[in-house]
């Protein structure tokens, strides 16, 4: 069923909307550590990978590999990680309208122990230093929809973003607040949804937002509450158990697409990418949400967070189905 809808819908998958993709490209640096350090130790790692990542960056490529355009806002700086971002763009054929800029882009250092467990520390860098001049440089007109991460709201560069948010005409936002949910404060929260923004989250988030909120934990009853309270849209990812989609036109859960799990990097960025690819080509949510769950189903089926499918992939792995 899921299949069959997909393929009558991807043949329609073209801009039709102006999108705007503000956000982070960094570097993650990931090490196997056969335990953590305790302080003022020193223990030896052995490097995995350095990768160019970031939210923002993996919903750019994933709109870029659908055949959606759109106007990246990724701020990329002159040093040596941001050469090797600016490269890992270029490969992909994007490119970003904040270029060039005072200093370098953050990284991450993930430390992987033997169990799996991941522990993170993350550097800053240019893509959390938004300020005023940068935004005059974005063109959004009417119409547009503009993705925003929780990773920015929450830094001290979230502020110019909000106001920037509140004064530019005729704009849906689209904001997937990821694990910052817990440090956007409230009065933070009630500007950013005074904005009529399409909130998407994953289960875990989805409790976290309702018990902020003071609403009932169950995903029915908060997705019906929350837009009644917003007059906003909003998405909540079961992964294998599908997504809900909450609207005041329709409400429901969209079935998760059949995978194979290799890894779940990049499965919520993939995710919004697909469901942003789905509303710039002027689908209903719940189709948009449908493009979503093929698309995350699709990266979490593969290695790595940028492994995004094309139109192509995704109309040669469902043809058959």
């Amino acid at each position: 069923m899921n299949g069959a809808r997909l393929l009558t819908l991807l043949p329609t998958l073209h801009t039709r909307r102006p999108l705007t993709v503000i956000g982070a490209a960094v570097i993650d640096i990931i090490a196997d550590a056969w335990t953590l350090p305790r302080r003022g130790g020193d223990i030896e790692l052995q490097q995995q990978s350095v990768n160019v990542g970031g939210c923002a960056l993996n919903i750019a490529v994933a709109l870029k590999r659908l055949g959606i355009d759109a106007s990246n806002a990724l701020p990329l700086g002159q040093g040596v990680w941001a050469e090797r971002i600016r490269r890992r763009l270029a490969k992909e054929g994007l490119s970003s309208v904040i270029d060039a800029v005072e200093g370098d882009n953050g990284w991450c250092l993930a430390l992987v122990e033997p169990d799996g467990e991941r522990t993170f520390m993350s550097f800053s860098g240019v893509e959390n230093q938004w300020n005023a001049d940068w935004l005059s440089q974005l063109r959004t007109p009417r119409g547009s929809l503009v993705y925003l991460s929780g990773y920015q709201l929450a830094s001290s560069c979230g502020e110019p973003l909000i106001q920037w948010l509140e004064t530019v005409d005729d704009v849906t936002p689209f904001i997937d607040f990821g694990p910052r949910i817990g440090d956007i404060t409230d009065d933070t929260m009630a500007r950013i949804m005074a904005c009529r923004s399409i909130v998407s989250l994953n289960r875990q988030e989805g409790i976290i937002a309702a018990e902020r909120a003071g609403l009932a934990t169950d995903t029915r009853t908060f997705g019906e509450a929350w837009v009644n309270r917003f007059s906003a849209p909003l998405v909540v990812r079961h992964d294998k158990d599908g997504a809900w989609y909450f609207s005041a036109q329709s409400s429901g859960v969209v079935p998760a697409f059949p995978t194979t799990v290799v890894d779940t990097i990049g499965a919520g960025d993939s995710h919004a990418g697909g469901v942003l690819a789905g509303l710039a080509s002027g689908w209903p949510l719940a189709d948009a949400v449908l493009l979503g769950n093929a698309v995350a189903s699709w990266v979490v089926g593969h290695r790595g967070g940028d492994c995004a499918p094309t139109r192509e992939a995704l109309l040669l792995a469902h043809k058959n189905v």
